[in-house]
């Protein structure tokens, strides 16, 4: 039986991976669990899987008090998630925190020689050079979690040549034939209606953008070091096809399977092996597969990625902070959905990239991008209010 701690359990990602493990009790149980505020779902978690100790990031959360049971240690702050994802009794630790903060843990994890099943894109955008160096220094590993990166890793598993060419799905997201003129008076409610997955706000609203591929297209090559040339986005709606990998020869293998993110958590934690399931695909009754083009002029956040990833150094950090802003300012209603693009180019262009980045300077592009993004936000805002 492995034990496993899950970082950021009260979300979409880390309640799902709870149904893991309460499918398989005899392969998995609990040893720790994280969550930011969500302090009343966390205690219920903790009473149903008992882990050994359970951590608040967010000490305000606790003013009213947790409802924990004797023997559970109750941590509170972020150094003591970071202190959780180094469990000695963990094997595996899932890494479902939002957005650059989950870097520390995903960095505590690594240096304690944890598989770490990562579904948090930030940390390896921003620093995925600096994570994979601790990753081989302390004999740890990665496994992603993202249904895209995950479908490239079973296809690429136990190959003896890499693939020539990745090819990153899609849905297209709620907006995917909404003109370009009526993108401009979208709300955070319609932004947040995902046509197929669940999600948590960030990453739909990154979704309705197409930002998550930007993210994804560096993470990609980061997992992968498949050039960004060789890395292709494929709009594919039914979203059953969560990606492929093209052979030198030119087979394309593709991974297919339902839209539910508890079946790449399961693969990560339960990897080499795989454990028999319930459900899959009924060919006949799928509904046709069909392909299209990125539109990369209505939803121009995906070249920012490529365009970020490309730069390299300290470039990707400042398109994820940038990002998290201009998102958090959309969904607060500051600025409108097209300005998200806007702002995060505006950060972009500002900034003076700065090639091998040590883990102390990422940390300060990330402050000064999140500063930055702010700053541009509320000039965006102030010139929709005069108009």
């Amino acid at each position: 039986m492995k034990g496993v701690v899950v970082l950021g359990s009260t979300g979409s990602i880390g309640r799902q991976a709870l149904d893991v493990i309460r499918a398989l009790p005899e392969s998995f149980r609990v040893v720790g669990l994280a969550a930011g505020r969500n302090v009343a779902l966390l205690g219920e978690q903790a009473k149903e899987f008992g882990p050994e100790v359970v951590c608040v990031s967010d000490e305000r959360a606790l003013a009213g008090g947790i409802g924990i049971r004797d023997g559970v240690e109750v941590m509170v702050g972020s150094q003591a998630v970071e202190e959780l994802a180094a469990h000695p009794d963990a094997d595996a630790v899932i890494c479902a925190i939002g957005g650059f903060a989950a870097l520390r843990s995903c960095l505590a994890a690594a240096r304690a020689g944890k598989r770490i099943a990562i579904a948090s894109k930030e940390p390896l955008v921003a620093a995925g050079d600096i994570l994979f160096r601790t990753v081989r220094a302390f004999d740890s590993e990665v496994i992603p979690v993202d249904s895209e990166h995950s479908a490239i890793f079973q296809c690429s598993e136990g190959r003896h040549s890499r693939p020539a060419r990745l090819i990153l799905t899609a849905s297209g997201g709620p907006f995917r034939g909404l003109p370009r003129d009526a993108l401009e008076r979208v709300t955070a409610e319609q932004a947040l209606m995902h046509p197929t997955w669940r999600m948590g706000a960030k990453v739909t609203v990154d979704s309705a953008t197409l930002m998550n591929k930007g993210l994804e297209v560096i993470e990609a090559h980061v997992l992968f070091g498949t050039p960004y040339e060789s890395i292709e986005v494929v709009v594919h709606p039914q979203s059953i096809i969560h990606s492929m990998v093209e052979m030198s020869d030119g087979s394309v293998l593709a991974q297919l399977a339902p839209p539910d993110m508890r079946l790449p958590i399961k693969y990560a934690l339960t990897y080499p092996e795989r454990i028999p399931g319930t459900g899959g695909l009924s060919f006949p009754e799928a509904p046709p597969l069909t392909f299209e083009e990125p539109d990369i002029e209505r939803f121009p956040a995906l070249g920012l990625g490529y365009e970020a990833g490309k730069a390299g150094g300290t470039m990707p950090a400042v398109l994820s902070a940038a990002d998290e802003v201009a998102v958090e300012a959309f969904l607060a209603g500051r600025i409108g959905f097209t300005a998200i693009p806007r702002v995060i180019e505006r950060v972009m262009s500002a900034h003076t990239r700065i090639l091998d980045p040590d883990l102390e300077t990422i940390y300060e592009v990330d402050a000064w991008a999140r500063s930055e993004a702010a700053r541009v936000s509320d000039l965006v805002s102030a010139r929709s209010e005069r108009s």
